[in-house]
């Protein structure tokens, strides 16, 4: 992953975003900070990632809302799947905003789609607090 960023700045970091905001454990974080420690600009950085990951979540968000419709939105009431889609649904939109938490968030915004939050809800609160988390990280490197 490394080697995306050294070879296409921004845009290789935009796609390691994107991937991990799937449910493909890669780490975004340390793809940010890795690019802004291999030159890129720290505004620059904060922009070609929090696009790639935005795009991510609302790719989970459509899958979670074509599964629905495609597969009924049943699922085993013992699978992990299952509960996260009881949880969304007992706390509502709400659980969006622990959507930028590590190995919880990804999923959550696939259950928002499940669940069929609305849109520009999922939009507003989903985008908000992940790019509130990569400006955290940028501002906390030092200059």
């Amino acid at each position: 992953m490394e080697s995306l960023v050294v070879e296409y700045g921004g845009p290789g970091l935009m796609l390691i975003a994107f991937i991990a905001a799937t449910i493909v454990p890669v780490g975004s974080e340390a793809a940010l900070i890795g690019a802004i420690a291999f030159g890129l600009p720290k505004t620059e950085a904060l922009v070609w990632a929090s696009i790639g990951n935005c795009l991510g979540v609302t790719l989970n968000y459509w899958m979670g809302r074509l599964g629905r419709s495609r597969f009924g939105g049943g699922a085993d009431p013992d699978t992990r799947s299952a509960r996260a889609v009881r949880w969304l649904d007992r706390f509502g939109p709400w659980g969006l905003f622990l959507s930028w938490l590590p190995f919880i968030g990804d999923p959550l915004t696939l259950v928002a789609g499940v669940t069929r939050v609305n849109f520009l809800y999922f939009v507003l609160v989903a985008y908000s607090v992940r790019v509130l988390r990569y400006w955290v990280l940028v501002v906390a490197m030092p200059s």
